[in-house]
């Protein structure tokens, strides 16, 4: 059966493991075939060409956004990379072939991306052309690991086919979904297998959409295009019912089943089975997404699709932040006003602010919004309109599942976390009862987690 498959950075980098655990594993002849693989690049290297995602440590991109010369930082990346290849040269890499290629692709990128800084320095432009350089910058790394792999495969003796969705020799002005149409529509997906750059280039901008998501999102519309029995995601973990590293691996175990309304869950405590917006088109056309771990290839991992609903009332996923940020909005006119909830929600929209949860009262009503996005601004608007505007860091823990609506797991819940002495600062739970969110101390987060993992 024909499937689409995504490779994630940590896993790229552990190549070997690649090699043997997801193209060989229990494959032989035909077998090895029909499979379309989309890359991302090796390990920290799109950190290196952005900045990094964790720390925001800037790269490439922020010497051109302050107008610095970023020449010598481009040869310090394909530097990076050919040290990237050096590594691969035993798995069956052509290092000559692979080092010219990539130093051919940075040279051909420096080329628009001097463009486009001489454009900047006009003051003509600014905001469309910093997204063409982040776009540039971005694909460096998917087209050099996809390169890579493809290369070993072919000296392997398997006919594989490196498909670049950068569009870096393709002047046509294409959408992303015309862009993979297109370099589909010659192959013929049962003789061969196909690596593909995590990055494709489109007139709309996948990254204008999807910043550092572009590569599921990528992997999403292939998908979505192809229409394969189904999807898969190697990560280099499982999805487990916690967090192993909160609560010890022999206190987990991996989530056999689930259903798309759970990873939207995931998401959006910042616990990505698969991004939201790379989710929806797999969702809605049907297609099952199993998420694997590559370092145990017998394991079948979690199957996640449209309809699943477990049996037995139980929590699949006990999950958190400590990430959050409470906004609690305070007036003694709210009672009764209609229009209250609706102004908060309008200046949310209007600085861009999404938000997790929300609670009301009569006089006051309290908004869940991650710290990264916290804007001084909307608290000064928010102070203007309302008496009294009070702001605390909180950490947020969930139970979810598919089918957990049974009596008194709220208050089993609640009861574990008393037991240590964690103080319940707000709670949520709307009617479908797939999420039971908890709001606390940031200091209680990881024994919260613990409490309720031993609890329910």
């Amino acid at each position: 059966m024909l499937t689409v498959e995504k490779i994630g950075g940590t896993s790229m980098s552990a190549l070997k493991e690649v090699i043997d655990n997801i193209i060989y594993f229990e494959r032989t002849g035909e077998l090895l075939y029909n499979r379309v693989f989309v890359v991302s690049a090796f390990s920290g290297v799109t950190n290196l060409l952005l900045e990094n995602k964790k720390t925001k440590e800037p790269g490439v991109y922020h010497r051109i956004v302050q107008h610095k010369d970023f020449h010598a930082q481009l040869t310090e990346l394909t530097d990076q990379l050919k040290g990237i290849n050096c590594k691969y040269e035993n798995l069956g890499l052509d290092l000559i072939a692979a080092n010219s290629f990539i130093e051919q692709h940075v040279a051909k990128a420096q080329t628009y991306l001097e463009s486009a800084a001489i454009m900047l320095a006009s003051g003509y432009v600014n905001e469309g052309i910093l997204q063409a350089a982040r776009e540039i910058l971005a694909s460096i790394g998917e087209t050099h690991s996809a390169y890579v792999l493809t290369n070993i495969l072919q000296h392997r003796g398997l006919n594989a086919r490196l498909v670049d969705l950068s569009g870096f020799d393709d002047q046509r002005a294409l959408t992303t979904d015309e862009r993979i149409k297109d370099a589909f529509s010659a192959i013929d997906l049962k003789s061969c297998i196909c690596i593909v750059t995590g990055y494709a280039k489109g007139t709309e901008g996948i990254m204008r959409k999807f910043d550092r998501g572009y590569s599921e999102v990528t992997f999403s519309k292939i998908a979505e295009i192809l229409k394969p029995q189904e999807a898969i995601i190697h990560k280099e973990y499982h999805l487990s019912t916690a967090d192993p590293g909160l609560v010890g691996i022999e206190n987990v175990s991996p989530v056999g089943n689930t259903n798309y309304d759970i990873a939207d869950q995931l998401a959006d405590v910042g616990m990505e089975a698969i991004h939201p917006k790379a989710s929806k088109p797999l969702e809605i056309n049907g297609i099952h997404l199993r998420i694997k771990n590559t370092f145990e290839p017998g394991h079948p991992g979690t199957l996640i699709t449209r309809e699943y609903v477990s049996s037995l009332k139980h929590v699949e996923v006990i999950t958190g932040t400590d990430q959050f940020v409470l906004i609690d909005i305070y007036d003694p006119l709210m009672v009764g006003n209609v229009g209250s909830d609706l102004e908060i929600m309008q200046l949310f929209a209007r600085h861009q602010i999404s938000y997790t949860f929300k609670t009301t009262s009569a006089n006051s009503i309290s908004i869940v919004i991650w710290e990264n996005d916290f804007d001084e601004k909307v608290i000064a608007d928010l102070k203007t309109s309302f008496e009294k505007v009070t702001i605390e860091p909180v950490a947020m823990v969930c139970l979810l599942g598919t089918n957990m609506d049974y009596p008194g797991l709220l208050a089993k819940s609640a009861a574990a976390l008393a037991k240590e002495d964690i103080n319940i600062l707000s709670a949520g739970v709307a009617l479908r009862k797939v999420n039971i969110q908890f709001l606390i101390a940031r200091e209680h987060f990881k024994k919260a987690i613990i409490a309720l993992n031993k609890a329910v």
